[in-house]
């Protein structure tokens, strides 16, 4: 709509074309402004109260198979899932043995067998194993045939609470099977990524050496 010339008029004081200036100045914020905005509505963020309104139970979750302890197991997950929390709340029956602690890869606790490689399980994501072979500590031996490590924990009582056992025996079959005749400062180096609240690390070195040389190399 056309600007009558009374409305261009300057206010007492100002020049005509100081005034102009400013009138010019003010339009160009104007459109520029407009055009923002309507960048800003095309852009993926302004559809996000859209996505915010999907139906309550919505999700992303995948089939996927793994392979575990030998196995092929299918598992329903979200790609953000990690491999720990759809061995243990993804799986029926579940496999529990990997234990939830810090989340962070820093206990050790929840360690399983990466292609035959100890690795933190909580530090995986479970769409990314696919294709690997992982072993938990229930592939490694069951009650009435324990693997030696297993066995010499029993023996030396290797555990108090055994909420880190499962990752140190992990850890430590991996080491045994390819270190045959290790030292003791051998063995605490192997177990460096393993943390055991209970204190019970002497016990647990010296079920590692009377392990030793009792598995079959890798």
């Amino acid at each position: 709509m056309a600007q009558s010339h009374d409305e261009l008029s300057p206010p007492a004081g100002v020049s005509r074309r100081r005034f102009l200036q400013g009138v010019g100045v003010a339009s160009a914020g104007a459109v520029i402004a407009e055009s923002i905005l309507a960048r800003a509505a095309d852009t993926p963020e302004a559809s996000a109260p859209a996505a915010a309104s999907l139906p309550p139970g919505s999700s992303a979750e995948v089939p996927i198979t793994l392979r575990l302890n030998g196995q092929n197991r299918n598992v329903m997950a979200e790609p953000r899932t990690t491999l720990l929390v759809a061995l243990r709340d993804r799986l029926d029956p579940a496999l529990t043995g990997p234990k939830l602690v810090c989340d962070a890869g820093s206990c050790g606790a929840c360690t399983v067998l990466f292609d035959g490689k100890p690795a933190c399980s909580c530090l995986i994501l479970a769409v990314d194993a696919v294709g690997h072979d992982i072993t938990t500590v229930e592939g490694l031996g069951k009650p009435g045939d324990l693997n030696p490590i297993q066995q010499t924990f029993c023996e030396k009582d290797g555990m108090q609470c055994g909420y880190c056992t499962d990752g140190f025996i992990v850890t430590l079959t991996a080491f045994l099977r390819d270190n045959q005749n290790p030292t003791l400062d051998e063995v605490k180096e192997a177990c460096h990524g393993n943390f055991c609240r209970c204190g019970s690390y002497p016990h647990i070195f010296a079920a590692a050496q009377a392990a030793a040389g009792k598995f079959k190399k890798a």
